[in-house]
């Protein structure tokens, strides 16, 4: 009993110790996801604030604070030999104007095609598709400057709110609509022109996931003026959708596909009872 007890303490002692390496190292390569969350919320907040800002408050001092705490997150775990950090956040809110621009004509895409939708600010302050767009400029934004790691933590965590599940190197043109969300899955080498629409279930996939494919083109491109309707799947990396087309729901593609296309599902629905339903039985 006492030689086990020993070889369990040890054994206990090893496992402590190698967490303790492990998870040093693994905090020294990737910011929190608490404080990038955070980071994040507020952000969102001030652009498109839900509830009334603090009386009183600063809008210079809102976005200072903003900065400073992205600051310190990409401090936490870049190299500041490796990244210039205050360039890159300089750069980052130099932007921040046509990023909330663009996200305003995304807003307004969604409320002109949703008969459901009452106002733009409707949109902005409740629809899940909207805020996953607004995520996505934001980390798409990061990642251009170079950032790894922060802009895909973004993304993931708007897809676990939304459902929504968007790379952040996508490349996604102005305005951009998505209607629902639950279950689009847009890849990183997706590329999507201006004034496109997609509903919910969409995939932009890849024909082959392996790891050597990471440097190549594996995922569709969406021209302009594009509509792609519900569970609808295109695959690989040169398939084209052209521009100014409509896919209409349930579609399975792999080829490319012209401009001003209409491709439609011709699955169609077999009723094989052969009871007789009298009209009047509902009357």
């Amino acid at each position: 009993m006492t030689q086990s007890k020993h070889t369990g303490q040890s054994d206990t002692r090893q496992l402590v110790e190698l967490l303790r390496k492990t998870h040093r190292a693994e905090w020294e390569a990737t910011p929190s996801s608490h404080d990038a969350i955070s980071w994040l919320n507020d952000l969102v907040q001030f652009l498109f604030p839900s509830n009334h800002l603090p009386k009183n408050s600063s809008y210079e001092g809102i976005l200072k604070k903003n900065q400073i705490d992205l600051e310190n997150i990409l401090l936490s775990y870049l190299d500041p030999k490796e990244v210039h950090v205050e360039e890159v956040v300089s750069s980052f809110y130099s932007s921040l104007e046509t990023i909330y621009r663009n996200l305003r004509l995304d807003a307004s895409k969604i409320y002109e095609y949703d008969p459901a939708a009452t106002s733009v600010n409707e949109v902005i302050v409740s629809y899940p598709g909207f805020y996953a767009i607004a995520v996505y400029r934001i980390a798409n934004h990061l990642s251009t400057l170079g950032i790894p790691v922060l802009p895909r933590i973004l993304c993931e965590s708007a897809h676990g709110k939304t459902g929504v599940d968007i790379h952040p190197d996508a490349t996604i043109g102005v305005p951009f609509m998505i209607d629902h969300g639950t279950g689009i899955v847009i890849g990183a080498t997706s590329v999507i022109g201006n004034n496109v629409s997609i509903y919910q279930g969409v995939t932009l996939g890849a024909l082959q996931v392996a790891k050597e494919l990471h440097n190549t083109k594996r995922h569709p491109t969406v021209e302009d003026n594009v509509i792609i309707y519900a569970r609808t799947t295109i695959l690989g990396g040169d398939t084209v959708i052209g521009k100014n087309s409509v896919i209409g729901g349930s579609v399975f593609l792999t080829k490319s596909v012209a401009p001003d296309s209409q491709v439609f599902n011709t699955h169609q629905l077999r009723i094989t009872s052969k009871a007789v339903v009298d009209p009047a039985a509902n009357v």
